[in-house]
């Protein structure tokens, strides 16, 4: 539902900027620190909406494979770690075993909190 809302947004603001666009046709100049040049503001206008899509785009490609790979990560940690506590169950050490899983989530849940909060732009000593 999330990304119907999304694509819809996004086609109402495309059409209001084309609309925009469209009414602002005069000529205006634009100084390019070395040069001035006339261009019809039709085309700045649509221009500059096309190099905002491209980087807000660039950003979410980005921030897309950072958290795959964060996640390929994280799969990795806990296949490790599920390895490790098969390796320390035996028949008879069972409240050992229940020791360690305890500690070891509690540990990575800590891991996990602080690591969310700096996402957020908290620093680990406010915990």
């Amino acid at each position: 539902m999330k990304m119907q809302w999304t694509l819809i947004a996004g086609l109402v603001f495309a059409l209001l900027t084309g609309i925009f666009a469209v009414i602002n046709v005069d000529s205006v100049q634009v100084n390019l620190l070395f040069n001035t040049v006339q261009i019809p503001l039709i085309l700045l206008i649509l221009g500059c909406t096309l190099i905002g899509g491209i980087i807000v785009g660039s950003y979410g490609i980005f921030r897309q494979y950072r958290l795959q790979r964060e996640n390929k990560q994280l799969k990795l940690r806990v296949t490790e770690l599920e390895n490790t506590a098969s390796s320390y169950s035996s028949p008879g050490s069972t409240a050992t075993m229940g020791a360690f899983e305890t500690t070891e989530t509690d540990r990575m849940a800590e891991t996990d909190s602080i690591q969310s909060q700096q996402r957020k732009g908290n620093s680990a000593d406010s915990l």
